[in-house]
C-alpha cells in the first residue's frame, strides 16, 4: 500500500471548487464562508451519525454555524450598499 503525503490528504478532505469570471473580494469571502460551514456540517453530521454528538448537540451546532452564515451575509450586503 502506498503511503500518502499531507498534500494528497488536504487535497482529499478540503477540497475547492474553481471559481470562474470575476470574483469581487466580498464574494470570494462569503463563498469562502460557504464552504467552511459545508465542511463543518460534514463534520458534526459525521460525528452525531457514529454518537460521539447527541442529536440535540448537533443541532445546536450547526444551527450557530448557520447563524453566522446568514451575520456574515448580512454584513456583505451592508457593505455593498455603502
Amino acid at each position: 500500500m502506498e503511503q500518502c503525503n499531507n498534500t494528497d490528504k488536504d487535497s482529499f478532505f478540503y477540497t475547492y471548487a474553481r471559481e470562474y469570471g470575476r470574483m469581487k473580494a466580498e464574494n470570494l469571502e462569503f463563498s469562502i464562508n460557504i464552504r467552511e460551514f459545508s465542511q463543518r456540517v460534514e463534520f458534526i453530521t459525521c460525528l452525531e451519525t457514529n454518537g460521539k454528538l447527541s442529536p440535540e448537540e448537533a443541532y445546536r451546532q450547526i444551527k450557530s454555524l448557520w447563524q453566522d452564515l446568514k451575520n456574515s451575509k448580512k454584513l456583505r450586503e451592508i457593505s455593498n450598499n455603502s
